[in-house]
């Protein structure tokens, strides 16, 4: 498998690997969070870039960019690989990447690791084993990964993140 997830190479909002970036925030669950996603060069890097307001109000709270890992949404084996490595640059403030798997059936499920985006490119290495899992009892399974999303939750502020490429690491 390729260890490259994007480099932000092809169409706006198309991922290396083909599938689309999307913009989800809590509305879908009746949340009032508000968004945009946006293809900018950010320090001279061409990125994608989420933008907005997280709110708690109405049981709310995150704001996401999500990408599925195939094209067609099936689950790939990442069991080669240690972790992921993502170039960020953002506001200074925390937000997490979020793994889906196969076994992953409710929305509110994730494998979960939080990291900072400074106001600089900088490159985040993330690995699998410190993955925490969310509000489910089974363990990350590395052969089903379905989809990644870097997510501005659980708090209320100002989400700015941008990111310049997402990658395997071995």
């Amino acid at each position: 498998m390729d260890p490259i997830v994007d480099d932000l190479s092809t169409a706006p909002h198309r991922a290396s690997n083909g599938a689309a970036w999307q913009l989800v925030s809590d509305r879908v669950m009746g949340g009032v969070s508000s968004g945009s996603l946006s293809v900018e060069n950010i320090a001279d890097r061409k990125a994608l870039r989420l933008r907005g307001q997280v709110s708690l109000e109405n049981n709310g709270g995150f704001l996401q960019l999500a990408l599925d890992l195939a094209a067609d949404g099936s689950p790939v084996d990442a069991s080669a690989w240690a972790g992921l490595e993502v170039d960020v640059y953002g506001n200074g403030a925390r937000y997490n990447l979020h793994l889906r798997t196969a076994d992953v059936r409710r929305p509110w499920q994730s494998y979960r690791q939080s990291f900072s985006a400074a106001p600089a490119w900088r490159t985040e290495r993330l690995p699998f084993e410190a993955f925490e899992p969310h509000r489910l009892d089974v363990p990350l399974d590395l052969t089903t990964l379905r989809r990644i999303g870097i997510v501005a939750i659980g708090r209320a502020f100002e989400a700015d993140i941008a990111v310049g490429g997402v990658r395997f690491f071995a």
